[in-house]
């Protein structure tokens, strides 16, 4: 990766009249304030649909698009949609932040309608786009399935031989449920179309786009029930172990993930053939990839199923260079950054050093003064990317106020941060002006907002993944601001 820098913000963070950000008007005037501001990347979160608790990191499949993205105002220019409906809709009344319930509630009975206008029309495109995505079908029954039974999880289908994919009843289903399975390929029809005109554009300004890939899958999604041989589970289709991390100084129980584990030696069978098909579905949305908990690659803590939380884990070996090395060598067009944050072995980083793979430093991380730090700046190779903070730590602004006052000192003295220049654009000159290749910056700290402005607290099942960003704020003299530091460090 050439110098450069980029902003992070996920697509429900945009501005939007529905509820949440989509893939309409406020994505290409974000674009164009990237490239006003002289970057060259936008970092997005995971894109899948998400299930309960509305994680973007637990998506009923690692391959399909989230449908509350699609832009509902683009489908009342194309005729699929009553422009009059849209605005009677409750959509929640606080534009700073999702109403995910609301969302959930208007946004389907109002796909249904587009679909109930545009498949007939569509059906000939519908049905190629069917053929060239292998993992549609299976998506597509899955989520027909899943809400038949009231949208619970496929564990928990009180049909078994449909849970555990007989044939009789896959074809029974497939006809029973035909039109919502209809529904649900059309949804990503619309989807993909939606994206692939955004990514176009973005390209055209000269802007690549980093995505997450989640390292695990959840248990309630198609990826599993479709493909349970690849994953560790037991006659029952029930996990044996799930994953998850163990205690440290941050959270004494751990964090219980609850994902399933992979079973890497049936995955080696068939040449990893599995993840090259997720890295190929990715790379159809992306151009960097960031593999979430890469140390996960290295050796992974699982804990046992039924447990309340990930104390009682141990560590397992994962399948480190020969599953990374395969992934890097099948995909040449294709860049990856390496999530290395967490509890780091020297195995951990003799897996990076081996993958050649950048890694990330985190600056709020820096200036803890108990121990020394390999995330502050002096430390840093070229062959890195630097975060102020991700989406799972608190703003910079935030920082400031709860962390330990000696590690403020310390940034204050180290960043020469001051009142005139603001805090937040201090720490961002820090890691603007680093070695590292690449800076990322959220743009909540760009904005210099507080703890209204966190994206996620790890380990707390609420209250997460909520945060927009309001018409106007990303504004032309945001941009000039952000030209003019990313001139003077040479990342233009």
């Amino acid at each position: 990766m050439d110098r450069s820098s980029g902003i992070l913000l996920p697509i429900s963070a945009l501005p939007s009249p529905h509820g949440i950000g989509t893939l309409g008007r406020e994505a290409y005037a974000f674009a164009d304030f990237l490239h006003a501001a002289g970057q060259k990347y936008w970092q997005l979160l995971p894109l899948g649909p998400t299930s309960y608790g509305d994680s973007p990191y637990q998506s009923f499949s690692t391959f399909a698009g989230n449908p509350y993205f699609i832009d509902l105002d683009l489908l009342a220019e194309d005729g699929l949609l009553d422009p009059a409906g849209l605005d009677a809709a409750d959509w929640g009344t606080q534009p700073r932040y999702v109403d995910y319930g609301k969302i959930y509630d208007a946004r389907f009975t109002i796909l249904r309608k587009a679909f109930q206008k545009g498949y007939p029309r569509d059906r000939e495109a519908v049905d190629a786009f069917r053929r060239e995505n292998k993992w549609l079908e299976n998506y597509a029954l899955y989520m027909a399935v899943k809400s038949h039974f009231g949208m619970k999880s496929w564990l928990e289908w009180p049909d078994e031989d449909i849970r555990l994919r007989k044939p009789e009843a896959l074809s029974r289903y497939r006809q029973e449920l035909a039109a919502d399975v209809d529904f649900y390929a059309y949804l990503q029809y619309l989807f993909f179309q939606q994206w692939n005109a955004l990514r176009d554009y973005i390209h055209s300004l000269d802007i690549q786009i980093i995505g997450d890939m989640p390292i695990y899958v959840a248990m309630d999604s198609a990826d599993v029930w479709a493909e349970p041989e690849f994953f560790q589970l037991g006659e029952d289709l029930v996990p044996t172990e799930v994953s998850g991390v163990p205690p440290d100084y941050f959270t004494a129980d751990g964090q219980l993930w609850g994902n399933p584990l992979y079973d890497y030696d049936r995955m080696k069978q068939d040449g990893y053939g599995w993840w090259i098909r997720r890295v190929e579905g990715a790379g159809r949305l992306f151009d960097v990839i960031r593999i979430d908990h890469f140390r996960g690659m290295e050796s992974y803590w699982a804990v046992p199923y039924g447990e309340t939380t990930a104390k009682n884990g141990r560590w397992r070996k994962g399948p480190g260079m020969d599953l990374v090395g395969t992934l890097t060598s099948w995909f040449h067009d294709l860049q990856f950054i390496a999530e290395d944050l967490g509890f780091l072995t020297p195995a951990v980083h003799e897996l990076l050093e081996q993958s050649e793979l950048p890694g990330m430093k985190v600056l709020e991380f820096a200036f803890d003064t108990r121990e020394p730090s390999n995330y502050l700046p002096h430390t840093y190779g070229h062959h890195c990317v630097c975060y102020v903070g991700t989406h799972d730590n608190e703003t910079v602004m935030q920082w400031r106020e709860q962390a330990d006052r000696s590690s403020v000192t310390m940034a204050r003295k180290y960043l020469g941060l001051n009142e005139a220049e603001g805090f937040h654009w201090g720490m961002i000159r820090g890691g603007m002006s680093s070695v590292a290749d690449t800076f990322v910056v959220q743009m909540q700290d760009c904005l210099g907002l507080g703890a209204e402005g966190r994206m996620n607290t790890p380990g707390t099942p609420s209250g997460n993944w909520q945060w927009r960003l309001l018409p106007g704020e990303a504004s032309p003299a945001l941009a000039k601001k952000l030209f003019l530091y990313t001139r003077m460090y040479g990342r233009i």
